[in-house]
């Protein structure tokens, strides 16, 4: 086993946030503890993907001695961050669009003060400000699972071997895991991750919460000729795609974002609570490209980028126990998104450093100052349940509490009614009310049989506006060992579900919700789930939607999937 005194489990905004304010507060109190970052992505930034309208307050705060965070951005990676100069929310018939003026818009909808940013790109360059410091971070390295103590408590983390092959049996390449042990482990996979899934199952974590609800986002980066630029351009829609009716409960939306110095970021977040089995998430994203106020922002342009992930929805209600021994989970791991925002990567950073703040405080008392001095783990874990408090008293709670009934609102009442719900709250109410909206379905639950719908059709793609998924996969940059276990799985106890319930019931929605291609029914008359691992880009989308969550989404050898460069 190799020991550290602090692990993160993943190098995203979170991971990285805390492994600087670790070593931030070691250079303040003159210590010399061992930070750590391992990775899945072959390097930080490359399973990063966030719209990404920007808001700073957090990223200030970790480097408040930066006089430009932004400049420092451009000059380690050449990314702009742009700021936002126009902000448009537009409610979109099939055929026209109505703007909604921002005097009333909710005030967490608005934009003054923030960037238009590559979230990839803001990691390239924190993992750089890591490792000046003396962080220890290790892309390529997936986390395989938790390493449990005897008394339930975490001891650290175990890589997925390297080298197996489909047969599982070693190859001449094969390497084993390795044993991460840490004082205290700090995950921050991202929303639905394998080791946060297992740790919240384990030790009931979200026992006294709401479900979780997630959303699936779809993206696309274009370049434009610099001329149609607008930069620091932002617009939002609700309606249609995904909204027919005023009570349609499909929820979601799109957005599209320029970017100095020729980019386009647009895509479509969809909840994965709808209910219509014939719903094709990537299909509605390309179609809403159409639109006559949307085509224009990409005449002449190029797409090279495409990706999707899924994002937490649930806010605070669904917010699970934060801590434990030996641990806690940080930023969308944990579910610090704000729907009503549309962000979550200041969240991210600032749980990192909330979390970095308590650990350090607690692992460095005089009690066991000695063991941390010495470098050497020890076999004892503690809880530091100061940390969920500091959370939820600093202004992530505060703006999650605001908005907490917002999403529900949606689900309990329909597009109009829940938008108007949550301007009185995001406005208004601000947190006051006395009630709760209760959602007790997981996402997989909400989906109804497909008897009860009409297929949908889809336009033909043109290749030129719109594209076929494959193609656009291929923007992805996703490669896999062939040559390796498939990372899917159908849980041992669920064999039947993919032909006898998935199928006949709900017309295998697999086939269409999955933004990669991986699902498929082969055959005449015996159809057979093919699933092509390979194509997958690490959304954890199947995990959730699957009926009865069929699907066990475990990790790859490091370094396989997307290759995001842009998002």
């Amino acid at each position: 086993s190799i020991p550290f005194v602090f692990l993160m489990g993943g190098g995203g905004p979170a991971g990285l946030a805390a492994s600087v304010r670790l070593k931030q507060l070691c250079s303040e109190k003159d210590f010399d503890l061992s930070v750590c970052v391992i990775e899945k992505g072959s390097e930080i930034g490359s399973h990063i993907l966030s719209g990404n309208v920007f808001d700073p307050k957090a990223i200030k705060e970790l480097f408040p001695d930066e006089e430009d965070w932004t400049e420092a951005l451009k000059d380690a990676t050449e990314s702009v961050a742009t700021p936002v100069t126009e902000d448009k929310f537009l409610i979109l018939s099939d055929e026209s669009s109505f703007t909604i003026p921002n005097v009333l818009l909710p005030p967490q909808l608005h934009n003054d003060g923030n960037y238009v940013i590559s979230l990839g790109q803001l990691c390239r360059w924190m993992g750089e400000r890591a490792e000046e410091m003396g962080v220890e971070i290790y892309p390529g390295f997936s986390a395989g699972e938790v390493m449990w103590g005897k008394d339930d408590d975490v001891l650290g983390i175990t890589t997925r071997d390297a080298g197996i092959g489909k047969d599982d049996k070693p190859k001449d390449t094969y390497e084993p895991g390795m044993h991460l042990v840490a004082r205290q482990t700090l995950f921050a996979e991202g929303a639905r991750g394998s080791c946060t899934q297992s740790i919240m199952s384990k030790l009931n974590l979200n026992g006294d919460s709401h479900p979780q609800t997630y959303g699936l986002g779809i993206k696309e980066v274009w370049e434009i000729p610099v001329e149609k630029l607008k930069p620091g351009f932002v617009q939002h829609t609700l309606g249609w795609p995904l909204q027919s009716s005023p009570l349609d409960k499909t929820f979601g939306g799109t957005f599209l974002y320029h970017q100095e110095p020729n980019l386009v970021h647009c895509g479509l977040v969809i909840g994965l609570d709808y209910e219509n089995p014939y719903i094709n998430p990537y299909k509605e994203f390309q179609r809403w490209k159409t639109h006559s106020d949307v085509k224009g922002h990409f005449e002449g342009g190029e797409c090279i980028s495409y990706g999707a992930r899924v994002l937490n929805e649930g806010g605070w209600h669904a917010l699970p126990k934060l801590t434990f021994k030996g641990g806690m989970l940080l930023g969308c791991a944990a579910g610090f998104l704000n729907a009503v925002k549309i962000k979550g990567s200041h969240c991210a950073i600032k749980s990192g450093i909330e979390a970095a703040e308590s650990v350090f405080e607690v692992l460095t008392k005089e009690e066991v100052e000695a063991v941390v001095d010495c470098g050497e783990v020890g076999e004892e874990r503690v809880e530091i349940g100061d940390y969920e408090k500091r959370m939820k008293e600093s202004w992530v709670g505060k703006e999650l509490f605001e908005v907490r009934n917002t999403h529900a609102a949606f689900q309990k009442w329909g597009f109009v009614p829940g938008l108007m719900y949550s301007g009185l709250a995001a406005q208004i109410l601000k947190g006051r009310e006395p009630w709760t909206f209760t959602h007790h379905k997981a996402d997989s639950e909400m989906t109804k049989p497909a008897d009860q719908f009409q297929e949908i059709k889809y336009p033909a793609p043109d290749g030129v506006l719109t594209f076929d998924l494959l193609t656009n996969l291929q923007r992805s940059g996703t490669y896999h060992d062939d040559d390796q276990p498939s990372h899917l799985r159908i849980k041992h106890n669920l064999n039947n579900i993919p032909k006898e319930i998935s199928m006949q019931v709900y017309a295998a929605p697999e086939q269409r919700f999955c933004p990669a291609g991986v699902y498929e029914y082969h055959g005449e008359e015996t159809k057979k789930l093919v699933i092509n691992a390979q194509n997958c880009i690490h959304c954890k989308c199947c995990s959730i939607k699957m009926p009865y969550e069929y699907i066990d989404w475990t990790v790859p050898e490091g370094g396989g999937g997307p290759q995001y460069q842009l998002m």
